[in-house]
């Protein structure tokens, strides 16, 4: 059974509150955190595919991304790719 709603939004809102604060020798940013310390979070000794994919989401409605690296998390603001540049039909050419 998955996490349940409730808690993916407690998940959500602690690791969106960890990138607005100090750690790591910066004010905020960018970081990336353990599975482990993840699934402490969420109170679970395993995350799956769908957990990960309800908590993604989560993410993406606060302004984050949550990238999943296996054994590690990254958290990023989803503004950090609005002015990424555009591959467009010309470039795959």
């Amino acid at each position: 059974m998955g996490m349940d709603e409730y808690t993916i939004g407690v998940v959500a809102d602690r690791l969106a509150a960890l990138y607005n604060g100090p750690f790591g020798g910066k004010d905020n940013g960018r970081y990336r955190i353990a599975a482990k310390l993840v699934r402490a979070l969420a109170g679970r000794r395993r995350l799956y595919e769908d957990d990960v994919r309800d908590l993604s989401r989560a993410m993406i409605e606060r302004g984050f991304v949550l990238i999943d690296m296996d054994s590690f998390f990254v958290v990023m603001s989803a503004n950090t790719f609005v002015n990424y540049r555009r591959a467009n039909e010309e470039c795959l050419e």
